[in-house]
């Protein structure tokens, strides 16, 4: 390997871009083993709305961070680099090259460079306020504030993730500082691996189809029957899990608060929103490959061939 440090692959993009199969293709290639960088895939019982990867489709490689939490169980950013990087230690003493696979940016920035994260004690009572707040006037009230003091974390953090935003006003909160600076701040950590970071792209109608497809496919596997049962078995829809794109819009559904067109509707103008928003992340990131398919003539053998050539290049 070049340099004292160790090999790292990112492959990213837009959510039903087609980072998994090209992801096991490229581990199988290369004698590499995968982390998940996605934030519902980590949750157990939850396989349709996340297009959790089966056991049939890793063909023999394999992946962390995937069925290792219940909905119930808190996941965040201080939660994935605590398990990736135990991920990474296994993967590298046995001789293996990680390939961090998944559209979670955030989460793939703070393991890229090591950003540090503060976990102290927050003021408890300006998060109960800012919770309460958001039950009795909804998350766009909370989401307005945060616009109104970091427009640019306002723009990162999607209302519905109501966790994230409500963090980025207790920091402000807190420090007087914003977010989106501090976040910027840490990007220009030098990384302590010696990686190379993909985007996986294609031109934006194509890709809003796939999206279009991909949530009709889900819901032919599905999706409502997965809902129920996770309501079923307990799971409030006000958990962080259950706000995750697919698995909030049908459960307004079963809740009986809109028809089922409604829902599918509101699911595919969702995510490709998210698929948008990701891109946003993506461009802003430095030393990122682009790997647009239009450029591979959609033939993902060439772009696998391409990316195995760059590794050869630069890390490998």
């Amino acid at each position: 390997m070049r340099n004292n440090k160790k090999p790292l692959i990112v492959l990213t993009g837009p959510t039903a871009v087609g980072k998994t199969d090209l992801s096991i293709k490229l581990a199988k290639a290369i004698d590499g083993q995968i982390i998940s960088a996605d934030s519902i895939q980590v949750y157990k019982h939850m396989d349709i709305g996340s297009a959790k990867v089966t056991k049939e489709e890793m063909d023999g490689v394999k992946h962390y961070l995937i069925d290792v939490l219940e909905p119930t169980d808190e996941f965040n950013i201080y939660v994935f680099k605590k398990l990736a990087l135990e991920a990474l230690n296994e993967i590298y003493e046995n001789g293996k090259i990680p390939i961090i696979a998944g559209g979670t940016g955030f989460y793939i920035q703070s393991l890229l460079y090591d950003i540090q994260f503060t976990e102290e004690e927050n003021d408890k009572a300006y998060r109960n306020e800012l919770t309460e707040k958001a039950k009795n006037e909804g998350v766009s009230a909370i989401h307005n504030m945060l616009k109104e003091v970091d427009p640019k974390s306002a723009e990162d953090i999607h209302e519905n993730n109501l966790k994230r935003v409500i963090r980025a006003l207790e920091y402000y909160h807190e420090t007087g500082k914003l977010m989106s600076e501090h976040n910027e701040e840490q990007r220009q950590n030098e990384s302590p691996y010696n990686f190379r970071y993909y985007v996986l792209n294609m031109e934006r109608d194509k890709l809003y189809e796939r999206i279009n497809m991909r949530v009709d496919i889900m819901m032919e596997n599905g999706l409502v029957s997965e809902i129920k049962k996770l309501k079923d078995m307990g799971y409030s829809k006000d958990l962080v899990s259950m706000q995750g794109i697919g698995y909030k819009e049908i459960r307004e559904y079963v809740d009986k608060e809109c028809t089922l067109e409604e829902a599918v509707d509101t699911l595919k103008k969702n995510t490709r929103h998210f698929a948008k928003r990701q891109l946003t992340w993506f461009k802003r990131e430095k030393e990122v490959v682009w790997l647009n398919y239009e450029d591979f003539s959609y033939d993902k053998e060439k772009i696998l061939n391409y990316i195995l050539e760059d590794l050869h290049k630069n890390i490998m």
